[in-house]
């Protein structure tokens, strides 16, 4: 494991905290890996139900440390390798995903929040590409994802410009979901995290999986998609528990299956 993440569970909460101030928490090779077997094993581990990613210090993520970034050795992975790895295994986990922003997220940061289910952001952050201010071009969905997120024309202001827009404009445009004091982020996100953990593991995975999946379809197939999972929750435990809580009036005790 790196030292400059660390991995944290409480509750049901599994918390990733960038932990790499000095460098605004740029992604080194050595983090990428740690996370990277983090997810796999929080995939599996029923004890983790939500996941949230945050930061110390005044930045969420500055992207990738371009300190590191070179040509690789024959047969090793470079610094892209890696980052691609890790957005790819984040943006595909099966549970839900917080993005805690607790400062600047620029370039492969804002990729990184763009890979999570939804962002709660600090009255500070401030959400940026910035790939262009050094001739960088995205290689994590900064230039493929962000006009899926929020306006075409303001995601190629970002692009285009390099600059920066402070969290409550991103609320604004639709990315953050919402905004809080500084000194709350932690505690606000762990009690989504909370709420979130109290809910049908299974419910929510077939959720995020249809959700996910319906804008790269007809609305029809959405549709058809979203029947073929109710199907299949039918079976379910955690569908039954459920109806029969209802009918006790009292709380369910989901299982995930």
């Amino acid at each position: 494991m790196s030292e400059s993440v660390k991995f944290e569970v409480k509750g049901q909460v599994g918390w990733i905290t960038l932990s790499r101030p000095k460098a605004m928490n740029a992604l080194n090779p050595e983090m990428l890996q740690a996370m990277i077997e983090c997810l796999k094993a929080w995939e599996v581990d029923a004890d983790v139900r939500v996941v949230a990613l945050t930061a110390t210090g005044t930045a969420f993520c500055a992207g990738a440390d371009l300190k590191v970034a070179g040509a690789p050795q024959p047969g090793e992975m470079d610094l892209l390798d890696n980052i691609v790895a890790f957005f790819d295994r984040l943006r595909v986990f099966p549970k839900p995903v917080i993005a805690a922003v607790n400062g600047l997220a620029l370039a492969g940061g804002l990729e990184t929040v763009l890979c999570c289910d939804f962002v709660i952001a600090a009255e500070s952050a401030r959400f940026g590409d910035a790939h262009s201010n050094f001739g960088v071009f995205p290689g994590g969905g900064g230039a493929a994802i962000l006009p899926r997120k929020i306006p075409e024309n303001v995601a190629k202001y970002l692009l285009f410009t390099g600059d920066s827009l402070p969290a409550q404009d991103m609320k604004t445009y639709g990315l953050v979901s919402e905004v809080v004091p500084d000194g709350e982020l932690l505690a606000r996100v762990q009690a989504i995290g909370d709420k979130l953990a109290e809910k049908s593991p299974l419910v929510l995975r077939r959720m995020k999986r249809v959700a996910d999946e319906a804008a790269d379809k007809s609305r029809a197939d959405a549709l058809r998609h979203e029947l073929l999972e109710l199907r299949n929750h039918q079976r379910s435990y955690d569908i039954a528990e459920g109806l029969r809580a209802f009918a006790e009036k009292r709380k369910p005790a989901f299982k995930g299956y």
